[in-house]
């Protein structure tokens, strides 16, 4: 039998593909590996690293600022995300009965997804919450005295989590090309049998745009994750007020850029890594239970 070498067309992609795989090896598999190893090192970035072993994960099993830093995050993600996903559902709804100017509407909404990870927007949220912010003045009218919302303990964990949730526009803009495949059809038929709007909506819209849901669940669940800036800027890089924005990417930067403890940060970034998988792998497990695909 003879051995029959690749077609041309094969060589040609390899090498139009080459700079892609350079690329991936140079800067990310081969950061990816470094930084596995850096974990389990003392590496202050001005000395080679020593090798520790396990020291640093040991260590952040005892560092209580790193529990912290987890709960916060863990409220952060687990209260944002499904309030996003509900606006960016409920606004994706209105928009698909038929608004005039809808590609208006459309680029109005999504502008958020876009800006809110920037410095500026920080600064103005920062501004709107303060003491003195529109917040507050909006309150005023009303008579209602208010504090300094990021400013409070109590309160401002609560500015990111509705900043967060103020960036649905990328969800929504999915949710509603989903809507849009859903045949007029299904809706008639159960019309004419005599089901309401929510019926329609729990039996129809719902259990269709399943699928549509678990793609943004998981995409958002990975973005909250990583969330760094807002919390950067309006904490002032601190994670205050006593630690109540002190999300885990926050604390990492502290360690790593702040402490100069590169190894402890990288063992930190892997436990990240492992949260991320986790919870993903689990999506994707529980997804047969809830998520609909159609024939």
């Amino acid at each position: 039998m003879s051995n029959r070498s690749e077609p041309p067309e094969d060589r040609i992609a390899y090498l139009f593909l080459t700079p892609w795989f350079i690329g991936m090896a140079l800067f990310t598999v081969g950061p990816i590996l470094a930084s596995l190893y850096l974990s389990f090192t003392e590496y202050t970035l001005l000395k080679p690293p020593e090798w520790l072993g396990l020291d640093n994960y040991r260590e952040m099993l005892a560092d209580p600022r790193l529990h912290k830093s987890l709960g916060v995050t863990f409220v952060y993600v687990f209260v944002s995300v499904p309030v996003q996903l509900v606006l960016a559902l409920a606004l994706a709804l209105l928009l698909n009965r038929g608004v005039r100017g809808l590609s208006f509407y459309r680029s109005v909404y999504y502008l958020p997804s876009l800006l809110a990870g920037s410095v500026s927007i920080a600064i103005l949220w920062r501004q709107i919450f303060g003491k003195d912010g529109l917040v507050n003045q909006v309150l005023a009218m009303a008579g209602i005295e208010g504090v300094s919302w990021v400013a409070h303990p109590d309160f401002a964990l609560g500015t990111l989590v509705v900043l967060n949730a103020w960036t649905f526009g990328a969800p929504m803009v999915i949710f509603l090309a989903g809507l849009r495949q859903i045949p007029v059809s299904y809706y008639e038929a159960a019309q004419v049998d005599g089901a309401g709007p929510a019926s329609r909506f729990f039996r129809i819209t719902l259990p269709l745009l399943t699928p549509i849901i678990f793609f943004n669940l998981v995409l958002q669940l990975i973005g909250a994750f990583q969330s760094f800036t807002q919390a950067f800027v309006i904490s002032g890089g601190r994670g205050g007020p006593s630690d109540a924005t002190l999300l885990y990417t926050l604390y990492l930067y502290e360690r790593g850029f702040g402490s100069f403890d590169m190894g402890y940060a990288s063992a930190m970034a892997w436990v990240l890594l492992v949260i991320i998988a986790a919870l993903t792998g689990l999506n994707f497990l529980f997804a047969k239970r809830w998520v609909f695909y159609g024939s």
